[in-house]
């Protein structure tokens, strides 16, 4: 059994790995080394050495190396032991992955080992992490950013550890039934056979902590997931010890009504501060991802309260002085407010604790002092106690300082101390084998570590266009084939004729541009946008000589009524026999669909209703392949879209202009005209010009321009590096909020 000590003075058993090690032939011992440690999910070769022992088997279990392992025969791995290809690979592999941990030469080791130390992490707070589609513990851009995070985090060097929580069932699974209607429900996980670790103390006994939520007393079990360099923590309650109904706290993501958020909340955030004093472990920062993990600033103060006998208020500053808050969303609905009644039920003993009055407590997270009748806001209580705050792209940062000025009196709006700091992705999540390994041709085997250099990219000019337009196509060809596999899977479910599921063959054409349109279907992101003129659109995918075709993936959350109906719409739509070849839908939304529709379209689709989109990372995974975007300035894109003189785009295409109106029917129908004016006379023209090679060089040249120009930007070794000297690092908090102001 494995004993890892966390601290100095406190050792840890991980039984899992060591399980798993033994039922492995010798010579493939490290395999379960491998399997536990998520690092593996973002270097090809590393996931080659699994899903090549038995690639149905790595399909069927959603590309789980654990689950693969446990159900492979003996017979099968002594047989790879005895092909030597494969031996190579993974001694390759496991050589890789043991300098990797070592981590001789960071980026922090070569430039901020003084200031960051392994000894005090920065301790990163998130609802949910999306590492990859085997951790079901995601439901969209929030996730993904923080799994992109970690990773980033890892790769730097950055001391860092995640903290959030283990959903026995995770965000809801969708169905869309013959009607087109989607029908929500949910799997259990089975975490014995995942890549995550119970943490046991010496004795065995699991390390779990214990707080009151209503009247109650919950416990919660800490796991550990391995992440590169980084240790990401989670919290369970699906224990015996516990009542019924807590149990079921950690069982869906953002699923329940007001008192499972708030009950959940006070898991991940006065929860996730005693996993972290349980493990002994003393951030330096704690970076709270969102306003969800706002109790953590709470328990902070009361736990400095009890070691130096100082009163809440003495101690509000040397907390603040180590807490940062980033924000996610302009849409008031995405900030989490409580009522009087509801703070009443849930922290009438806390707030005893801190010593303070129920007046006092409840001022802590209300916009408005002095107002009986103001809720409790998750976000205020952020922006109160946290030493910085930053929106995550320059728009966003602006219309935050706007949002909020009300919290900052006698400050003009910029002056409001939120600044920005723009998302980014994980290159090498991101980027298909096919176009990493061209990169390692002729960027160098080392650009994904250097992918926020742009000299580095400069020299995308030296790729042949012919060579960098087979891969794409490749990829597309790729797109296609799983498309029409989910979407045969999902009419075969759904009991329909079979002439319509044998007509998934004919369905999408790799020949014909292919745009991408997938995230979380809520109104504001007008997913049908383009049907709101129907015969125009009709025109556009079914042209004789430039046809289009759609790709469309993605959720209502279960409460959105109009979100549902916008995917029956589409639904709908994809059944008009004259173009049922031209649309499709992708049901049940994930990163392993995300990863093939980023790989392969020709253009990603981005139509949300400005500003209200506040920075958006799928076009930038789209980027990192060669694909270009088609967006609303909002978000990362008016930072990231570049036009000539003229207005014609250089590294794609801007819809529309902000009619500064409050008439959201004015607003779409100035949108949708100018996303047919692309289509028939921009887009199209430049995709089938095509020369005597049959490579559409001007469309070539707009891919370079963007590989060029927002690879470099938008990656989040970039993005950590800003974390890491604007609001990490302890020498730059005298600046912090001078850095911050970039506007």
């Amino acid at each position: 059994m494995t004993q890892v000590s966390l601290s100095t003075n406190k050792n840890f058993q991980f039984p899992e790995a060591e399980k798993l090690r033994l039922r492995l032939p010798t010579s493939l011992h490290r395999l379960a080394d491998l399997a536990y440690n998520y690092w593996w999910s973002w270097h090809s070769e590393a996931v080659a050495l699994f899903s090549t022992l038995d690639p149905i088997a790595w399909d069927r279990y959603a590309h789980n190396p654990v689950m693969l392992l446990e159900s492979i025969g003996f017979d099968r791995l002594t047989q790879m032991t005895c092909d030597p290809q494969y031996m190579d690979n993974y001694d390759q592999v496991v050589r890789k992955f043991d300098t990797y941990l070592a981590g001789d030469r960071t980026w922090v080791k070569q430039n901020l080992s003084a200031n960051l130390s392994p000894e005090h992490p920065i301790a990163y707070f998130c609802a949910e992490f999306g590492l990859h589609e085997s951790l079901p513990v995601y439901s969209g851009g929030l996730g993904i950013l923080a799994g992109d995070h970690l990773k980033s985090a890892s790769d730097l060097g950055i001391p860092l550890v995640g903290v959030g929580l283990l959903y026995r069932q995770g965000y809801f699974r969708q169905r869309l039934n013959r009607s087109g209607w989607q029908e929500d429900y949910y799997v259990n996980a089975p975490f014995e056979q995942m890549p995550i670790e119970r943490i046991l103390q010496a004795d065995g006994e699991g390390v779990t902590v214990e707080m009151r939520v209503r009247d109650r007393m919950v416990k919660a079990q800490v796991w550990r997931v391995r992440v590169g360099r980084i240790q990401l923590y989670l919290l369970d309650t699906d224990l015996q010890d516990n009542d019924p109904i807590d149990r079921w706290l950690t069982g869906h993501l953002y699923g329940g009504n007001q008192e499972t958020r708030i009950a959940q909340e006070v898991l991940l955030g006065i929860g996730g501060v005693r996993a972290l004093a349980a493990l002994g472990i003393e951030p330096s920062v704690n970076h709270l991802n969102e306003g969800h993990a706002a109790f953590c600033l709470l328990e902070a103060c009361r736990q400095e309260m009890l070691k130096t006998g100082k009163s809440f208020y003495d101690v509000e500053k040397t907390v603040r002085d180590k807490s940062v808050f980033t924000t996610h969303t302009p849409v008031p609905a995405g900030h989490d407010v409580f009522s009087a009644d509801l703070m009443d039920s849930f922290f009438a003993h806390y707030w005893q604790g801190l010593d303070l009055s129920r007046e006092q407590f409840l001022a802590l997270g209300a916009r408005r002092l002095g107002d009986p009748w103001e809720p409790f806001g998750m976000t205020v209580l952020a922006l109160r106690i946290s030493r910085a705050a930053n929106g995550v792209s320059e728009l966003h940062g602006e219309v935050s300082r706007k949002m909020w000025t009300v919290l900052y009196p006698g400050r003009s709006e910029e002056a409001v101390p939120i600044g920005y700091i723009t998302n980014g992705v994980h290159a090498e999540t991101w980027t298909a084998p096919l176009m990493a390994d061209l990169y390692s041709t002729y960027l160098g085997k080392d650009w994904a570590d250097r992918a926020y250099d742009p000299d580095l990219w400069k020299k995308i000019d030296d790729i042949p266009d012919a060579e960098l337009w087979k891969r794409h196509q490749i990829l597309k060809e790729r797109l296609i084939a799983h498309t029409r596999s989910r979407v045969r899977a999902s009419r075969e479910a759904r009991g329909e004729e079979w002439d319509v599921i044998n007509s998934t063959g004919q369905l999408l054409d790799p020949k014909v541009l292919t745009i991408g349109f997938a995230r979380r279907f809520s109104p504001y992101k007008r997913g049908d946008l383009l049907l709101r003129d129907a015969q125009r659109a009709l025109n556009i995918f079914t042209h004789a000589d430039r046809p289009v075709q759609i790709i469309f993936s993605g959720k209502a959350h279960p409460a959105d009524e109009e979100g549902k109906r916008i995917i029956q719409r589409l639904m709908e739509w994809c059944r008009n026999h004259e173009i049922r070849d031209r649309v499709a839908f992708i049901e049940d939304y994930d990163i392993y669909t995300a990863r093939k529709l980023v790989h392969g379209v020709d253009i990603w689709l981005n139509n949300p209703r400005r500003p209200l989109e506040a920075s958006g990372t799928s076009g930038q995974k789209v980027c990192m392949n060669g694909g270009l975007n088609c967006s609303v300035l909002d978000g990362w894109w008016c930072e990231g879209y570049q036009a000539d003189s003229n207005g014609v785009g250089l590294n794609g295409w801007a819809i529309g202009e902000n009619a500064n109106t409050s008439d959201t029917t004015l607003q779409d129908q100035i949108d949708s005209g100018s996303l047919y004016h692309l289509l028939e006379s921009v887009i199209t023209p430049v995709y089938y010009d095509r020369g005597s090679d049959g490579v559409p060089s001007g469309w070539v040249k707009m891919m370079k321009a963007s590989l060029k120009t927002n690879c470099p930007a938008f990656n989040t070794h970039r993005m950590l590096m800003d974390y890491a000297t604007q609001l990490y690092a302890p020498q730059s908090q005298a600046k912090v909020e001078l850095s911050l102001a970039k506007v």
